[in-house]
């Protein structure tokens, strides 16, 4: 028990103290405060004298006074700094944006050249192509040269639609539109042209020396003969290349019927075709085929030589349709004329 009112004794002293401390800080503090406050309030005075009998003007100013001048004044000066600041940022900004607008507006101006260019060049390719597609009996059921507003000749001009979409976008979307069903006739031209390609595997259409080398010394029809001299039909066409072995080729698919010797061609060969079609090959040095044997187009199956009734080595070239005599030329050059009538 005794125990107990020693503690509740400490613990009353305790807390007298603490109050006491505080009471002794509160003064301390009432004291500052105090003449803090006497500072702030100290009252000066300024006085403005003319150098005149006028009137002379009393200033009563106090420390706090100053103070709120001073943040005042530093308030409006750091804030002209900070707008001077944003000011000089905001001014920077613009003029790189400047600079990005008038690179753009170049670019815009350039973007809309290119698509002029570009849609002129597409009414030339729409001309080709229906051009192509009327020599070639290709249908063009798709409106290939429509587009969903017109065809290409409605591209040219610029200005914007009621939407205030650049006009060179809606023609790019309509020329991609155009492409798009441009597809499939071409898709058709490419087949006609494979079934062709195979057409010209079949028949005599390329020239007869490998690589292409030799040049026509005599041109199928009236010539003169060049050992008699005299006027007479000539039923091919001699290709030289002024030198011996230079490989011969076969000019279509076929097959080797008569490998031979005669006293006018020489040594020859004669292949048939299919279409009716015969080729003869004369005045050979060697043969690189037999009888009997399928050869295809642009296969070795002779070499150039100087034998029969010849003044040279060179190649003499026949093509036969049916029993009908044609003149060669014709047949090699089928293919340029091809590509010159689509053109």
């Amino acid at each position: 028990m005794a125990s107990v009112h020693e503690y509740k004794r400490l613990e009353n002293n305790l807390v007298q103290k603490v109050v006491d401390v505080s009471l002794i800080i509160a003064q301390y503090l009432a004291i500052f405060f105090k003449k803090i406050g006497h500072f702030l309030t100290r009252r000066y005075t300024v006085v403005f004298v003319p150098h005149s009998e006028k009137r002379v003007y009393n200033l009563h100013i106090t420390i706090i006074s100053i103070f709120c001048f001073l943040l005042v004044v530093s308030g409006i000066v750091g804030a002209f700094l900070w707008w001077g600041a944003s000011y000089s940022s905001t001014m920077y900004t613009m003029a790189g944006k400047d600079g990005r607008l008038k690179d753009t507006q170049a670019s815009l101006d350039q973007l809309r050249d290119e698509t002029a260019m570009l849609l002129r060049e597409a009414r030339s390719f729409e001309n080709a192509l229906s051009g192509v597609l009327s020599a070639l009996g290709v249908g063009n059921n798709n409106s290939v040269n429509k587009t969903s507003s017109g065809d290409l000749s409605s591209f040219l001009g610029i200005k914007e639609t009621p939407d205030g979409l650049l006009q060179e976008v809606d023609d790019v979307r309509r020329l991609s539109s155009y492409l798009s069903q441009a597809v499939e006739p071409i898709r058709e031209i490419g087949t006609l042209l494979d079934s062709q390609s195979t057409l010209f595997t079949e028949i005599p259409s390329i020239w007869p020396v490998k690589n292409g080398l030799g040049r026509i010394t005599m041109f199928f029809g009236q010539n003169l003969h060049p050992i008699h001299g005299q006027p007479y039909i000539h039923m091919g066409i001699d290709i030289s290349t002024h030198r011996y072995g230079d490989p011969v080729v076969v000019t279509a698919d076929g097959q080797v019927v008569t490998v031979d010797y005669d006293a006018g061609y020489g040594n020859y060969m004669i292949v048939r075709h299919k279409h009716g079609y015969y080729t003869r090959y004369a005045h050979l040095q060697s043969f690189n085929a037999k009888i009997g044997q399928r050869v295809q187009q642009n296969e070795v199956i002779a070499y150039i030589g100087n034998t029969g009734v010849s003044t040279g080595p060179h190649l003499h070239y026949e093509v036969h349709v049916g029993s009908d005599l044609v003149d060669p030329y014709r047949y090699i050059n089928i293919r340029s004329t091809m590509a010159r009538q689509k053109r």
